[in-house]
């Protein structure tokens, strides 16, 4: 059934409806276009069937569980199965304890497209439910206390040990970051995002509720999405703040557009992309459609480029996520050694920061973010917690990469009341 609905009047209803069942998902594109997107918004809610696994067998794991279901599929995957992939291991600290991979098929999911909400799972009487659904006032919670895990000092010192490796020739690039962190936090995870989401909306945002975990998520950039036979990502790499002055904004975002630093990072993670999607492409496939292309965001201009290739059918769709996971703008280049660089300097463990959450349809497209611009909160323990990064290459300075972090970070600490 479809029926014609006002998208913030229905999305926020349909959230906080949503937010009453063990599990849910909301996949919000904030209406932002592009020419691979499906839907506005999708909801999903209620568990028909789940996965819920570590690394070790998890990509084969969720083959089998979408070979069982053949549905729609919600779901996220943590930068930690790169463990399951790699040589590696993440031994550093996690107060989260979300699973490295779980999927679900929801007893319910809407779709909004144009102005209209359609039911693709459950009763279609679940769209009256949700009109007639009483969102409560916003509650009245102090704001938590926000403390970073490294010093400025510290931070510094680290990214100048990572160029020494960059000067030794072991890598070329490496995504550095840090986490800021609340204990004894106390927030209304559906509220917090509604106000996340109002300040920062992106395409690619979402909440993310498992059981007492959230995932509360204001990310511009997509990971792989599949349309048919073909395969895009659109690796994020330059970031520049905004200006409220129209005039130093433009310039802002030429000088970003003509930034020699930014587009060196950038393409280094474009030839890493094309790489990984070469394992997965029909020979001679891959493309890139977009290079350097500059998207604007209420808190920032980013650096976007898109690579497409066609998936060679002898490739079933999870090994092509496999293939590409972790993605290349959250690890560096080369990819392994990266890695294991990350292990050694970084101080918390990654968990679902950097990995990745999205859907999957009934024929096998999908469509996957990544977890960067992310609130996660353990309910049961009250921490919360965020990460920032950058990209460190040997022009890098590490007071600016510093400021850079803490650009990304202001529209979160804003929400927070930080």
């Amino acid at each position: 059934m479809k029926t014609e609905q006002n998208i913030s009047n229905f999305k926020q209803k349909a959230l906080h409806w949503a937010n009453q069942f063990d599990v849910c998902c909301l996949l919000d594109s904030n209406q932002y276009k592009d020419q691979y997107s499906a839907y506005e918004f999708i909801i999903a809610a209620g568990v028909h069937a789940e996965l819920k696994t570590s690394a070790g067998t998890a990509f084969n794991q969720l083959k089998t569980f979408y070979e069982n279901h053949k549905t729609w599929l919600l779901g996220f995957l943590s930068y930690d199965l790169k463990n399951e992939l790699e040589d590696l291991q993440s031994a550093n600290s996690d107060k989260l304890g979300f699973p490295d991979l779980y999927f679900f098929v929801p007893r319910f999911l809407i779709a909004f497209k144009n102005g209209i909400a359609e039911v693709l799972l459950g009763d279609d009487s679940i769209i009256d439910e949700i009109n007639c659904y009483t969102v409560k006032k916003p509650t009245t919670l102090t704001n938590p206390k926000i403390n970073q895990k490294l010093s400025k000092a510290q931070y510094i010192n680290k990214v100048n040990g990572l160029k020494n490796h960059i000067l030794r020739g072991d890598i070329y690039e490496v995504n550095f970051c840090q986490e800021f962190f609340a204990e004894h936090a106390i927030i209304n995870p559906a509220e917090t995002f509604e106000t996340l989401n109002k300040l920062s909306p992106t395409p690619f945002a979402g909440y993310f509720k498992i059981y007492n975990k959230y995932i509360l998520s204001a990310t511009p950039e997509r990971f792989l999405c599949k349309r048919g036979p073909t395969l895009v990502s659109q690796p994020i790499k330059g970031t520049a703040k905004r200006s409220i002055d129209f005039e130093e904004d433009e310039q802002i975002k030429k000088n970003l557009q003509n930034d020699v630093k930014e587009q060196a990072e950038n393409v280094m993670i474009v030839d890493l992309v094309r790489h990984d999607l070469t394992k997965s492409a029909v020979k001679g496939s891959v493309k890139v459609d977009e290079l350097f292309g500059i998207y604007t965001f209420p808190q920032v201009h980013q650096m976007i480029s898109t690579i497409s290739c066609k998936l060679n059918p002898e490739v079933h769709f999870v090994d092509a996520i496999k293939n590409a996971f972790p993605m290349g703008s959250m690890t560096g280049a080369p990819k392994v050694k990266a890695m294991k660089l990350i292990e050694e300097f970084e101080v918390s463990k990654r968990g679902v920061y950097s990995g990745s959450f999205g859907c999957i349809t009934p024929n096998g497209d999908f469509d996957f973010n990544v977890v960067i611009r992310s609130i996660l909160y353990n309910q049961e323990n009250k921490y919360l917690s965020f990460q920032v990064g950058g990209a460190i290459t040997f022009q890098s300075e590490a007071e600016k990469e510093y400021d850079e972090c803490l650009l990304k970070a202001s529209a979160i600490l804003k929400v927070l009341g930080n």
